[in-house]
């Protein structure tokens, strides 16, 4: 067998286009041709304060006689940010480092004029990256490893995870399956118990355990594995108060991080008077891949049917023209109901896709004395010469209006669908295949009653805060926490003030919280920094012009291990390599930290199912025994070659900073709930409700 060559340098670069895809999945390309095979795909997923980590192990397999070029294929989920890109070479782990984007291009382009098409790791859509690899010697495996984070959909305490597996196009990635072994594991903590855990996707081939009253923990393995399905999870906890919660965290490099999260409860909860909702169905060719209008037609039956006997509703379906179902606000019973779906039954995905005039349409509903809630339907593939468009029209809307988009399906254009909803005080969700339908549309109906809190304001004293994203506060909702990221200066006992609009009275509630001077929460750090290159970006396009806040970008991004527009991933063959280009191995040592925060929870976990087994034997026996070294073709060596190794990591920060609101007086205290955001979670599933089911006779 001829031996493999060096791999020669990787680079990944980001052109934010549209969203994620496909399941991974690895084909022989570059004019060479041959066959390639998964032979072993692993995913570990980790989370930690409602942020997922999850690490992706591949082992990819030569079946040609002959030295071929890899075209490897990979997503992420929406709103995630890949963190690290390890390659084995020799046995021994590479981790990538980002740079900005020009620089990472021309250290790429020097390598291939010595080296026939060198690897290359792009991403060629919003969340989707695709890694060339040469050479791959004869009937040789190849190992690589992918880590991203990304924020879980909380609805209703359901907290969702969703693996995408599924194709947008309606094919299965890798000629539909492994040809050796597909396993998933996940981890769920929570400090509050967790209620119950679902998978709508794989009920009957999930298996589930229980070692603690805030802990589950879950297996799937397949050999031949079936990508052709989304992995989806969801579990649920409980609230009963209204409150605030706080995780901080600070090393020795700098400023600390925090995440705030803001939280309705059950006392919380409230009907409101009848309101209009207008549905804007998607029926433009591209919902047609991936069966999405399939999706939308399930969904808006589900949405009709959740409403209250005295909501009003119209559906208006628009591609390149706009066409109404009842010509009129009709009421949301079960003959509008039947009616609706005879109309969606008719409709076919075909032509360009025009929101604009659909939203017109909608806002000619508009009634002073009704709330009117506009509900989008779409993947958000619009017109590119329509989306200022839309700014405006979302800024001539009525005042009594509020703009809400389900987003369908894998491919969709999440930053779209999350501005339109979000300059008007709604909020966006996103369904995947492996939803149950009903319990989102309950879940979503809910929030469409009215907000809980309004005119939100935070303000700090005795501690010194900066770049909170976002900077001014969004209208909250039941059942979908209101998450605030920032960095602090100092350490110690600082009072934090909540004041706003609660259920219609003025609140006002502080308490006493702790900001430590150690501990470190990664997965925090990171998301801050994903979150503030997001505001940046979003600042700048309301202003027309990129070009002052792109320094700024392409900083957070090689500090934080961020790929973006401006910053790309870049792989060389060693340190000596990294050293000739005066690349600090900033993410080298910043993603050996991260490794050894997440096994320290890990170990907590396999610590709690271990005293779980001794008092109840024989309950346990479903879950595997966690393996570190799962890839027997490869094994993963010491990282003895990144430089600069973290000394041992300080104790994990602590989540338990938090106080109630009281809605039944104007101070809050003190108190003990809990929130969702302090859940260790992993796996997933769009987010659920269990609601009371109300529908006309």
């Amino acid at each position: 067998m001829p031996k493999l060559s060096r791999l020669v340098p990787v680079l990944a670069t980001a052109c934010l286009i549209g969203n994620a895809q496909a399941a991974a999945s690895i084909i022989a390309d570059g004019g060479l041709g041959g066959m390639l095979d998964i032979v072993d795909h692993r995913v570990e997923v980790t989370v930690d304060h409602s942020i997922a980590t999850t690490r992706v192990t591949q082992v990819f397999r030569n079946r040609e006689d002959r030295t071929i070029e890899a075209l490897w294929t990979f997503p992420v989920p929406k709103a995630a940010s890949v963190s690290n890109f390890s390659m084995w070479i020799g046995g021994v782990e590479m981790v990538g480092e980002v740079v900005e984007k020009q620089r990472a291009r021309q250290i790429y382009e020097s390598y291939k004029q010595t080296r026939k098409d060198p690897g290359l790791l792009e991403q060629s859509d919003h969340k989707t990256f695709d890694l060339r690899i040469f050479p791959i010697a004869a009937r040789a495996e190849q190992r690589i490893e992918i880590t991203y984070q990304q924020e879980l959909d909380i609805d209703h305490d359901w907290a969702t995870y969703v693996y995408p597996l599924a194709m947008a196009d309606g094919r299965v990635a890798n000629g539909n399956s492994t040809a050796g072994t597909l396993g998933f594991t996940f981890a769920a903590r929570s400090l509050i118990p967790i209620a119950e855990i679902a998978s709508p996707s794989h009920a009957k081939d999930l298996v589930f355990t229980a070692p603690d009253a805030g802990v589950r923990e879950g297996s799937l393995e397949v050999r031949d594995g079936d990508l052709g399905r989304d992995v989806v999870i969801a579990y649920r906890t409980e609230r009963p108060r209204t409150g605030v919660d706080l995780v901080a965290a600070k090393d020795s490099s700098g400023d600390g991080h925090f995440l705030l999260t803001l939280t309705a409860g059950e006392d919380a909860a409230a009907q409101s008077p009848p309101q209009d909702h207008v549905f804007l169905l998607d029926v433009s060719g591209s919902m047609a891949d991936d069966r999405k209008l399939a999706v939308s037609k399930r969904s808006l039956a589900a949405f009709v049917d959740a409403l209250a006997p005295e909501d009003r509703c119209e559906v208006i379906t628009f591609n390149a023209e706009a066409k109404r179902v009842f010509g009129q606000l009709t009421p949301a019973d079960a003959n509008a109901l039947t009616q609706a779906r005879a109309f969606l039954e008719r409709q076919d995905a075909r032509g360009g896709t025009i929101l604009a005039p659909a939203m017109r349409l909608a806002y000619s509903y508009a009634d002073r004395d009704r709330m009117l809630n506009v509900i989008i339907l779409s993947d958000g593939l619009t017109e590119q010469r329509e989306r200022a468009e839309l700014m405006r029209l979302i800024g001539e809307r009525p005042r009594n209006a509020r703009v809400f988009c389900i987003g369908i399906g894998n491919d969709v254009n999440r930053p779209l669908l999350d501005q339109l909803a979000g300059e008007t005080g709604g909020l966006s969700a996103f369904i995947s295949h492996g939803d149950d339908f009903q319990r989102q549309a309950k879940a979503f109906k809910r929030k469409l009653e009215k907000p809980v809190a309004r005119d939100l304001k935070l303000s700090f004293n005795g501690i010194e805060v900066y770049d909170l994203v976002p900077a001014r506060l969004p209208d909250l909702y039941h059942g979908t926490p209101l998450r605030v990221y920032g960095r602090y200066k100092g350490s110690g006992q600082a009072q934090v003030a909540l004041d706003g609009t609660i259920l219609g009275r003025e609140v006002h509630a502080t308490s006493a919280v702790d900001f430590p001077a150690d501990g470190s929460q990664p997965a925090v750090e990171r998301m801050w920094a994903w979150h503030r290159i997001q505001d940046l970006q979003r600042t700048a396009d309301r202003a027309g012009d990129r070009s002052g806040v792109i320094p700024e970008i392409v900083r957070l991004g090689e500090g934080y291990s961020i790929v973006s527009e401006y910053t790309s991933f870049l792989v060389l063959e060693n340190d000596a390599e990294f050293k000739r280009w005066a690349l600090e191995r900033r993410n080298a040592t910043r993603f050996a930290k991260d490794r050894q925060a997440l096994e320290k929870v890990r170990t907590e976990l396999a610590q709690l199912r271990d005293k779980a087994a001794q008092n109840r034997p024989g309950e346990l026996a479903n879950l595997p025994e966690r393996r570190d070294d799962r890839v027997p073709t490869a094994q993963p060596q010491p990282m003895t070659n990144l430089p600069n190794q973290p000394q041992p990591m300080p104790a994990q920060a602590q989540p338990q900073r938090r106080f109630d609101i009281a809605l039944d007086g104007n101070r809050g205290g003190g108190g003990g709930a809990l929130d969702p955001s302090l859940v260790l979670v992993l796996g997933g599933a769009i987010g659920v409700l269990v609601a009371r089911r109300r529908r006309c006779a």
